[in-house]
C-alpha cells in the first residue's frame, strides 16, 4: 500500500468516526427540530453573545416547538422550554433524573471539578445530601450583620476604585463583584473569612477567574471526549491541575479555620451554619471525604457565582435605566435607617420586585442539560424521549417568551411583579409552579438557597442605593457572555458617591 493510499484510508476512517459521533441518533424524537451543529460550535470562531445567537437562531424553532434536539457536552440532547413541557419534566424526577457531569462526562475537566454533589446527585445519594445540607442551606434566622459588613466594604472598595479613576474614568465591576460574593458566601455558609474584599489577590478567588476562563472553552466543552488526553492536551492536564489546587486549598482553609478553633464552646443549634452541619455528617461517618469534599465545592461555586453574574446584570440594567434606580433609592431611604434588618429588606415592594425582574430578564444560570431519561417517556404527552436521552432546559427563552410573559416579555418592568412583598413572592411561586419562571429551578429540585440568594441581594443593592449613583460608561457596549452562565462582560459604570452619607456607612 502506497503511502498516499495509507493515509487517504486513514484519512477516510477518521471522517467516518468523526460522522459517527456527531450524528443525530436515530430513536432522537422526530416532531421537533434539530439546531445545526455549528451553531453550538459557534464560540470556536465568534465571540456572539448568547442573547444573540438565541435570537438568530434558536427562538423562532423553540417558540414554535416548545423544544428542540441540540448539540452539547458530545452528545445530542433535548432541550426543552415550553412551560407544560418543563413542568412534566421537573415533576417527574423518577423519569427525568439529574445526572450531571459525574455521570454523562465523569472523565472530564468538569466533573473532577464539581463531583457527585447534592445538585447533581439522584435517588438515596440525593436524599443523602439533602438530610445533611438542607437544614444549613434554608435557614430562617440567617444572620444578616455580615452581609451589611460585607457590603459596606464593598460599596467602600468601589468608590474607592471611582477616586482613583477620577471624574472621567470608570470602574470594571466584576472584580470587585466577585471578591464580595465570594466573602459574603464564606461567611454565611463556611464559617470563615476568605478576606477577599479586604486583600486582593487570595488565591482562593484568583483560581475563580481561572476555572471560569478554563471550563468554558468553546473546544473541550463541546467536545469533551478529549478531556481523556490530557497527554495530548497540555492545558487540559494543567486544568486537571487547577481544579485539584482548588479543591484541595478550599478544603484545608476551611478545615483550618481560626474561627473553628477560637470557639471555646459548641456551637449552639440556632446559630449552626451549613459547614458545621457538613463536618459533623463527616464525623458521624454519614458522608465520607470525598463526598463531603464534591459538596463543599459546589456550595462555594454556586453560592457565589449566582449573586456574582447577577450583579454583574443589576450595574448593567440599573446603570442603564436610573428611573428604576431612583425609585428603588426613594424607597431605600424612606426607611430611615443604615443598618437594616431582614425584616426591614423583606418588607420593601419595590426592591422585592426588582430582583424578581433581575431574575426573569438576566437568570445566571441560562441552561442546563442535566437529566437523563431512565425509561423512554412521552414528554408532555407529545415527545418521545428514549432511554439514555438528556435533557434540559433554557431559562431566558422561557422567560423572555411574548406568549409566556405578553409583549412586554423582553422588557425590564419590575412593576409587573406586584406592589405589595406578600403579593411579589406568591406570583412568584405561582409562575415558577407553571414552569413560567425557573431562575431557581422549580418542584422537588428548586435551589434550596434561594431564600439566601434573595437576601443577599436585598442587602447589597439596599447599601449599594443608599450610598451611590451609578451610570454606565458611555463607552461601554453591551455584550453577553457566549454561554454558561449570563451575565454582561467587562460591563464599566462611573460612580458618584451621595453627599448625604459617610464611606462606613453611618449617618453625619
Amino acid at each position: 500500500m502506497s503511502i498516499l493510499t495509507y493515509v487517504a484510508v486513514v484519512a477516510l476512517a477518521l471522517v467516518l468516526a468523526l460522522y459517527n459521533y456527531v450524528r443525530i441518533p436515530g430513536n432522537m424524537p422526530k416532531n421537533i427540530p434539530s439546531v445545526p451543529i455549528y451553531i453550538s460550535l459557534i464560540g470556536l470562531w465568534s465571540a456572539m453573545g448568547q442573547d444573540e445567537i438565541y435570537d438568530r437562531w434558536l427562538r423562532q424553532p423553540l417558540e414554535k416547538y416548545g423544544a428542540v434536539k441540540i448539540w452539547f457536552a458530545g452528545r445530542w440532547n433535548v432541550l426543552v422550554t415550553r412551560p407544560d413541557l418543563l413542568t412534566d419534566m421537573m415533576r417527574n424526577e423518577d423519569i427525568y433524573a439529574k445526572a450531571g457531569s459525574q455521570k454523562k462526562i465523569p472523565w472530564s475537566v468538569i466533573s473532577s471539578l464539581v463531583g457527585d454533589n447534592i445538585i447533581n446527585s439522584h435517588g438515596d445519594d440525593w436524599k443523602l445530601y439533602t438530610s445533611v445540607m438542607k437544614p444549613g442551606m434554608q435557614k430562617t434566622n440567617f444572620d444578616s450583620r455580615p452581609l451589611l459588613e460585607k457590603s459596606r466594604v464593598f460599596v467602600g472598595l468601589l468608590l474607592k476604585e471611582q477616586d482613583e479613576a477620577g471624574q472621567t474614568g470608570s470602574v470594571l465591576v466584576n472584580p470587585l463583584i466577585q471578591r464580595f460574593a465570594i466573602a459574603a458566601m464564606g461567611e454565611s455558609f463556611l464559617d470563615i473569612d476568605f478576606q477577599c474584599l479586604e486583600k486582593p489577590g487570595m488565591r482562593i478567588e484568583v483560581l475563580q477567574s481561572i476555572i471560569k476562563r478554563t471550563i468554558f472553552k468553546p473546544l473541550f466543552f463541546n467536545f469533551p471526549a478529549l478531556d481523556r488526553y490530557p497527554m495530548i492536551f497540555p492545558s487540559r492536564r494543567r486544568a486537571f491541575e487547577i481544579m485539584k489546587e482548588f479543591e484541595d486549598l478550599l478544603f484545608t482553609l476551611v478545615k483550618n479555620r481560626p474561627r473553628k478553633f477560637s470557639n471555646k464552646e459548641p456551637v449552639e443549634p440556632k446559630d449552626e451554619l451549613l459547614i458545621h452541619m457538613m463536618e459533623r455528617a463527616l464525623e458521624q461517618g454519614k458522608i465520607d471525604e470525598t463526598q463531603f469534599r464534591a459538596n463543599l465545592k459546589i456550595t462555594f461555586l454556586t453560592a457565589h457565582e449566582n449573586t456574582q453574574q447577577l450583579l454583574n446584570s443589576m450595574f448593567w440594567q440599573l446603570g442603564k435605566d436610573q428611573t428604576v434606580q431612583d425609585k428603588l433609592r426613594a424607597e431605600v431611604l424612606g426607611t430611615r435607617t443604615v443598618n437594616p434588618t431582614s425584616e426591614v429588606l423583606n418588607s420593601l415592594p419595590y426592591l422585592t420586585s426588582v430582583i424578581c425582574e433581575l431574575l426573569r430578564v438576566y437568570p445566571p444560570v441560562s441552561q442546563l442539560i442535566n437529566r437523563v431519561a431512565l425509561k423512554t417517556a412521552r414528554l408532555g404527552g407529545v415527545i418521545e424521549i428514549p432511554k439514555g436521552t438528556f435533557v434540559g432546559w433554557n431559562a431566558p427563552a422561557v422567560q423572555s417568551n411574548e406568549q409566556v410573559w405578553g409583549p412586554t416579555a423582553r422588557q425590564f418592568i419590575p412593576e409587573r411583579w406586584g406592589d405589595q412583598p406578600d403579593e411579589i413572592m406568591a406570583k412568584s411561586r405561582r409562575e415558577t409552579v407553571k414552569g413560567n419562571y425557573i431562575a431557581f429551578n422549580s418542584h422537588t429540585r428548586k435551589c434550596l438557597g434561594q431564600g439566601y440568594a434573595l437576601l443577599e441581594m436585598k442587602m447589597v443593592l439596599f447599601e449599594l442605593v443608599r450610598r451611590v449613583k451609578w451610570s454606565v460608561d458611555p463607552e461601554y457596549k453591551l455584550k453577553l457572555t457566549s454561554g454558561g452562565i449570563l451575565a454582561p462582560l467587562m460591563c464599566r459604570v462611573n460612580l458618584q458617591k451621595l453627599d448625604d452619607q459617610t464611606d462606613d456607612g453611618k449617618e453625619r
